[in-house]
């Protein structure tokens, strides 16, 4: 979306100003490197989209935007470490780069600047702010712990699942909007809409992802196709396989998910047949289009007018077809 592409070049120009100091160098250093990485920019280009729709400057949405990619940027630093990831974005991780102790410090670095920037606003709306923050930041938390847990459990079942990508994935992207809500003075109910508009349409992003992660093209999506898959991750896929395929295959598809071969392009090939086989591919398909059009529905209740729900809408729909 051309009008997204827009918003993050705006954010650009402050991020690169956002860590000015210098020293300690071991402290700002990897935050400096992690948020010099580049990625969507998704999640603070939706703050300054909603507040422009809702009749603010985006300028005035840019601490909120920041404190939203600064927050994102700590949870990737700690999920690597947790994850033991040693690429990010095609380049080292911050630990790998530095060691586990700086990535940790610089983390929690990021997420302290992240708070400072709501000091920029007025006392009320300082308080907003950093209430839907420090909720959102704790369910997070809590997706994280789950999908931890699920590792070891063999007994995942899809709404457990869906609760957890909720969670770790999609309150952010429903906080992103609200925040640009109310830094433009929406509405209480408006508010609440958009947010549950943007956490209904995570889910969809997430969904996308685990199609895409098995399904899309490596050279668009910018991953390594079959890595859920290499990691045995107990995806919406692979749920929903285990769900809809005959017992011997359902038995094949955890077998293949208790093994890591060293040379894995077989196993992946299997995985994706089964998942293709059993109907689970557009199974998922259909999740995403279920969850865009609920959220949707959601913006029958702001009041704005049907050309700004459009442009909502048409972010859906960018959503629910994107191939990266």
């Amino acid at each position: 979306m051309e009008s997204l592409n827009t918003y993050r070049t705006q954010l650009e120009t402050y991020l690169d100003k956002q860590v000015e100091k210098e020293e300690p160098q071991q402290l700002y250093d990897p935050i400096r490197y992690i948020l010099s990485l580049g990625g969507k920019r998704l999640r603070p280009t939706l703050t300054l989209m909603a507040a422009e729709i809702f009749g603010s400057k985006s300028q005035k949405a840019i601490p909120a935007a920041l404190a939203v990619e600064l927050f994102h940027n700590f949870s990737l630093i700690h999920d690597d470490i947790m994850d033991e990831a040693p690429l990010r974005r095609g380049k080292e991780t911050v630990h790998q780069k530095w060691d586990l102790n700086t990535g940790i410090l610089s983390g929690d670095a990021m997420l302290i600047l992240a708070y400072q920037l709501f000091e920029q606003y007025e006392p009320a709306l300082f308080r907003d702010l950093a209430v839907l923050f420090s909720q959102t930041a704790i369910e997070v938390c809590e997706g994280q712990q789950y999908d931890m847990d699920f590792e070891t459990r063999d007994d995942v079942s899809i709404p457990e699942y869906l609760r957890m990508i909720e969670f770790k994935t999609a309150v952010l992207v429903g906080a992103s909007l609200k925040m640009g809500a109310l830094v433009a003075g929406a509405t209480e109910e408006s508010a609440n809409s958009i947010y549950h508009f943007g956490r209904l349409l995570g889910l969809a992003f997430q969904l996308q992802d685990d199609y895409l992660d098995a399904f899309g093209d490596p050279e668009k999506f910018g991953k390594q196709v079959g890595g859920d898959i290499i990691s045995n991750k107990k995806t919406y896929l692979y749920l929903k396989a285990l769900e809809l395929s005959a017992p011997a295959d359902g038995e094949s598809l955890r077998q293949l998910y208790s093994v890591q071969p060293a040379d894995p392009s077989e196993k992946v090939d299997t995985v994706m047949d089964l998942f293709v086989q059993s109907g689970a591919d557009k199974a998922i398909q259909k999740a995403v289009e279920y969850f865009t059009i609920k959220a949707n529905e959601e913006l029958d209740n702001i009041d704005l007018s049907d050309q700004a729900k459009q442009q909502f809408r048409d972010f859906g729909l960018w959503l629910m077809n994107r191939s990266t």
